[in-house]
């Protein structure tokens, strides 16, 4: 009996452990292997019982040139219910797999793989694009594991550090009592296997990194919790899910998204090609000193159906995973209500000139046609969301070459038009944050507190401080999804290569350009934009009668603080 017929026999009737059959199964879209070593695919038979009650054929496919073709079985590949063993990888094999399940009359895939066969390094025993890695502090114990490629006692183990043989250590789990600096290094595991007469081998290597005073343990969370998001039917949706993995990146984190245990297509970038519902690439992010992980689920229109599916982002990494899952519900209409544009789109049909000239015109005055909405509706997106200020304003707070205009723009302009006039609340650091505080608690509460970041940005936007409120804004943004942010451009600005490279993120129509004496006017397209993008709120109006010739030179629109920002108030 092959060794392969044993692991079946093995695995179909439970010798193994749920937790050890998980291990030697793990739920993986994407998987990396050495060419020249013994490996294999396999899959929870348990997890997709489809056809219970009837006879059914376990078959697994290659897909070659946009086409799956059936894998037929050879010397070198064998395929065998739950596993497709190869004895050994080679680079052709690279690509993307499939199980299917079929009765004669149903086909359904139990579950795909997109294998990538790694070169061999001629002069290393390892790659160093296939190896984790693993940071600890000295003085603790540790395991370094082997991997699970094989079950059995009988084939032979050993251990290699930098590519010598380690002090012939034999079992699979390589112990450290008290870990040292010196104990630093790259660990290979190295098993051997006898499969008919030929020895095959299979590797599994570690970076073990030991430092006196090691950095943040390594975290894998996924941020947010399970969700609902409102929507409706035909509605586009994307789906975002994001892995936090700490102070440093973990090469072999993976994140993917199953619907209802199902690995959905991938987005081609072509539209008309496109799945009705498919994944992006995975994206790596760094903010600050923090490494995040992001892949993006396209729902093109939202059916039905998909109200009662389980979207469920899975983050793994180190033998341990993460789980958020997002339904969607039918939820209410904002701002303008579908019936508007049905009614327009019939008008369109009926008349056509007409409804061309109707478009062009909510196109151009769309902004004034939803914030004319939002008062007639007495609309307040601002009620019972515990938030106690409506925007945190950030700007330039440097004392080497300040620009006055734009300190009196942040410090007066700003809240008499949006707190007098429309009855916003601003958060803004010199004026309503008392001396004497920790800046980087204040900067994160005052942030939490509010709905929106205005930041007014310059080329003079490049003080320490100013750039931690951006990068604690777009953390929220991005990440949290708890802050939106509202990017001020006061003055022109040709290079964007000192601001965070996660910037480019956000939208472009979340960016308004001030215009000086045109944008002063409290009627102008500068100050109906800027409310656009501020929550919806009931206007409280108090008269000013000078709102249009306000005298940016005069004595009276000086700022409160006379200090140079953080410098005057730490």
């Amino acid at each position: 009996m092959s060794r392969f017929q044993n692991k079946q026999e093995l695995f179909s009737f439970g010798v193994f452990g749920e937790e050890v059959r998980k291990k030697l199964c793990p739920l993986r879209a994407s998987i990396d292997i050495l060419e020249g070593e013994y490996f294999f695919l396999c899959y929870l038979e348990s997890r997709q019982e489809h056809f219970q009650e009837e006879a059914y054929t376990i078959n697994w496919y290659k897909e070659t040139a946009g086409k799956q073709q059936l894998i037929k079985e050879t010397r070198r590949i064998v395929s065998q219910m739950n596993f497709l063993e190869f004895w050994p990888a080679e680079l052709s094999d690279s690509g993307n797999y499939s199980v299917i399940h079929s009765n004669g009359k149903q086909n359904v895939t139990i579950q795909k793989w997109t294998l990538n066969v790694l070169e061999r390094n001629k002069s290393s025993c390892f790659n160093e694009n296939h190896l984790t890695t693993e940071i600890k502090s000295a003085g603790v114990g540790h395991s370094l594991k082997c991997n699970d490629l094989s079950v059995y006692e009988n084939d032979s183990i050993a251990w290699y550090k930098d590519c010598k043989n380690y002090e012939h250590e034999t079992e699979r789990e390589l112990n450290f009592r008290s870990l040292t600096v010196q104990n630093s290094g790259i660990y290979t595991c190295k098993i051997l296997i006898n499969h008919e007469g030929t020895i095959y081998h299979s590797t599994n290597t570690i970076k073990l990194v030991v430092e006196e005073d090691a950095p943040e343990a390594f975290t894998l969370e996924i941020v947010g919790h399970h969700e609902e998001i409102e929507t409706e039917i035909g509605k586009e949706e994307i789906l975002n899910c994001t892995g936090f993995l700490g102070n440093y990146m973990k090469e072999d984190a993976s994140l993917y998204w199953l619907i209802n245990q199902t690995f959905p297509e991938q987005c081609t970038g072509i539209p008309e090609n496109e799945p009705s519902i498919c994944e992006e690439e995975l994206k790596k992010l760094q903010l600050g000193k923090k490494f995040y992980i992001t892949r993006l689920l396209r729902i093109k229109k939202v059916r039905d159906e998909d109200m009662h599916h389980n979207f469920t982002c899975m983050l793994q990494a180190d033998e341990s995973t993460r789980i958020k899952i997002v339904k969607l519900k039918k939820g209410k209409t904002q701002d303008l209500p579908v019936h508007i544009f049905t009614t327009g789109m019939v008008l369109a049909l009926l008349f056509p000139f007409v409804a061309v000239a109707l478009v062009f015109v909510f196109v151009i005055f769309r902004v004034d046609f939803i914030l004319f909405y939002r008062s007639i509706c007495r609309r307040d997106d601002t009620a019972g969301d515990g938030k106690e200020y409506d925007a945190f304003v950030s700007y330039l707070k440097d004392c080497v070459s300040p620009i006055e205009e734009e300190r009196e723009f942040a410090l007066k302009i700003l809240p008499m038009i949006l707190e007098e006039n429309f009855g916003y609340k601003l958060c803004i650091f010199e004026r309503d944050v008392f001396a004497g505080g920790a800046f980087v608690d204040d900067i994160h509460s005052f942030i939490d507190k509010s709905r929106r970041l205005i930041i007014i940005l310059s080329q003079n936007y490049v003080s320490d401080r100013a750039i931690y409120e951006l990068e604690s804004g777009l953390h929220k943004a991005l990440v949290e999804r708890k802050t939106k942010i509202i990017l001020i451009e006061y003055m022109p600005i040709s290079d964007y290569n000192f601001l965070p490279e996660s910037l480019s993120l956000l939208p472009s129509k979340r960016v308004v350009k001030w215009k000086k004496d045109k944008s002063l006017p409290v009627n102008s397209r500068f100050w109906k934009n800027l409310r656009y993008l501020m929550p919806a709120k009931p206007i409280k109006i108090k008269t000013r009668e000078h709102y249009n010739n306000l005298d940016l030179g005069s004595e009276a629109a000086q700022p409160w603080n006379e200090g140079c920002g953080f410098n005057a108030i730490v």
